[in-house]
């Protein structure tokens, strides 16, 4: 399982890179394991901004769909396109390709509430 130490992550493993005051969000290792073949992600909420917690789309996998939820709050600035054509990019790449959208940070505050690696680690029992 693997757990970047550059990115922050939620409770609902999310993860967020953040480059200057745009982001990229996805879902850890871990959840991508979790959920089995991702089949389908949805986003209706690009040009939306959302605050943190707030749900932007869902990820539906073979056996279930799950809601994606904002890190920190910010504004949907792009969907990653690549993940229509094939969104088991997601279980292959989590932490690259697969990345799910981009966004402009609005309160990078919110930053400080998200676990390091070593605290998502411990939550999810490593």
């Amino acid at each position: 399982m693997k757990i970047l130490d550059n990115l922050k992550y939620t409770k609902d493993h999310e993860w967020i890179r953040v480059e200057g005051n745009e982001a990229f969000i996805g879902i850890s290792d871990f959840a991508q394991h979790e959920l089995g073949d991702i089949v389908f992600v949805d986003i209706p909420s690009v040009g939306d901004t959302l605050d943190k917690e707030d749900s932007f789309g869902s990820i539906e996998a073979v056996k279930t769909v799950s809601d994606l939820f904002m890190p920190v709050g910010g504004e949907i600035l792009e969907f990653n396109e690549a993940l229509e054509a094939d969104p088991a990019i997601i279980n292959n790449d989590p932490y690259g390709e697969g990345w799910i959208v981009k966004i402009r940070v609005t309160n990078s505050d919110e930053l400080n509430e998200l676990l390091d690696a070593a605290a998502y680690k411990t939550q999810i029992g490593l």
